[in-house]
């Protein structure tokens, strides 16, 4: 039975154990990423890839073609990212409320309909009683948000920070 168990989870460093809580976890987070991720776009499914704690995409409008991380776009990446932050705030959630998400760029990569698609879920978790904080240079984004924090260039070299309310 001890060669058994050992087997299967043993070593004397714990790195099979390790290893099995490690791949638990991303297959939960995953989970959680995909739930969001189908909100944002229907297009892809985040999985594991098989044997290891890396990660693939499932292309569905592209026949379920698997692509790897690194071969999408910028736009397609930061959906992806964003479905991952907002899993991990959901796997947290669990044994602790976390209530503020900040994300910094990455909007300017995104065409207008995947703008709007983020802009949308980043305002469901503020409704969801969630603080978030965006750091953008995109001008359609500040139209949406009601409250920002703007740093303001003067000609001396200096900036001045002023809270704008829409």
């Amino acid at each position: 039975n001890w060669s058994k168990l050992n087997a299967l989870i043993g070593s004397k460093d714990g790195k099979k154990f390790r290893e099995i809580a490690q791949e638990y976890t991303l297959e939960v987070l995953l989970n959680y990423a995909n739930q969001h991720l189908k909100i944002l776009s229907k297009r892809y499914l985040l999985q594991r890839i098989p044997g290891t704690l890396g990660l693939q995409v499932l292309d569905q409008d592209m026949g379920d073609e698997i692509r790897t991380v690194y071969s999408l776009s910028g736009g397609e990446s930061f959906l992806v990212s964003l479905a991952l932050a907002l899993g991990l705030a959901s796997l947290s959630s669990n044994k602790m409320k976390v209530e503020s998400l900040f994300i910094d760029e990455g909007f300017g990569s995104l065409d207008p309909t995947t703008l709007n698609i983020a802009m949308d879920a980043l305002e469901r978790l503020h409704d969801q009683g969630r603080k978030v904080g965006v750091i953008s240079h995109v001008q359609e984004m500040t139209e949406r948000i009601p409250v920002q924090i703007q740093v303001l260039k003067h000609p001396n070299g200096k900036s001045a920070v002023e809270v704008v309310a829409i």
